[in-house]
């Protein structure tokens, strides 16, 4: 697994932090100097916490573990959900839903409900409607698109959060640190790293930075998911003669299916 060199990771800009005087003392070892009021993060701190951090991350999807990609910042969102869509995972990019985590149970049911509406469309059982009850339906999932649509694979609160913003998304943060639920988490000078479990010290601003980091995770992601695939089509052959017909689908099938098509449609616009 490759780490970007010091070079590369200068044209990305991660070493510039925020300004001297909103730093957090818990980002002190990962600052490098100051330049007019700006800290300066050390890239050589970088390298090594992406080298520790990176194969975690693998070895958690290789497991398959759930990780939820987080961002609520303008700059980060198309890229933050094209890595989730990019990798598998699921996202929110939009205003982050209060008890997403700390009340999983009744946002599952607006997540159900927005996938068996979707499925209504999409096979034309909405046709049985009135024409105003149809326009409402798709009223209906064009205001819960933006905020579900990235949900849908959840069935259960995430393994994991990966949030390229510790300090932005501090409503998630705490949640997931209320219900024990592991960060990784790209912290800036500002930010307070004891909040994430998997630290990453790096410039949360900056648009290359935010690529860089994305792709990292996102690539270690995938990797780990590879083997996690391999490791069930494994199990699979193992299986005796009770397996479903292969023409079958099961109802997890159904929801990748719809899924995938709602994944191919969000990275479209």
């Amino acid at each position: 697994m490759k780490t970007p060199t010091i070079v590369e990771m200068l044209q990305a800009g991660i070493h510039f932090g925020h300004q001297t005087s909103r730093w957090h003392p818990k980002m002190k070892e990962y600052i490098f100097t100051e330049r007019s009021d700006i800290h300066v993060i050390d890239l050589e701190k970088v390298q090594v916490q992406l080298k520790e951090v990176l194969p975690q991350v693998k070895a958690l999807a290789a497991e398959g573990k759930q990780i939820l990609f987080i961002s609520t910042k303008p700059q980060a969102k198309e890229i933050v959900k094209a890595a989730a869509i990019d990798c598998g995972m699921p996202y929110l990019v939009e205003r982050w839903i209060g008890g997403l985590l700390t009340n999983f149970s009744e946002i599952r049911k607006l997540i159900k409900n927005y996938i068996d509406l979707n499925r209504q469309r999409d096979e034309g059982e909405l046709e049985r409607y009135t024409k105003k009850e149809q326009l409402d339906i798709v009223k209906k999932l064009e205001k819960k698109e933006g905020s579900l649509a990235g949900l849908i694979s959840l069935d259960k609160i995430p393994d994991l959060l990966f949030v390229p913003s510790v300090q932005k998304e501090k409503t998630a943060v705490l949640e997931a640190n209320k219900m024990d639920v592991p960060i990784i988490g790209v912290c800036d000078t500002n930010a307070d790293q004891s909040r994430a479990a998997y630290v990453i010290p790096g410039n949360d601003d900056a648009v290359k930075s935010i690529e860089l980091m994305l792709n990292l995770v996102s690539g270690a992601i995938k990797e780990g998911r590879e083997e996690w695939n391999k490791n069930k089509a494994s199990m699979g052959q193992q299986v005796d003669g009770k397996n479903k017909p292969s023409n079958t689908k099961t109802s997890d099938e159904k929801k990748e299916e719809i899924k995938k098509r709602l994944d191919e449609k969000m990275a479209k616009q």
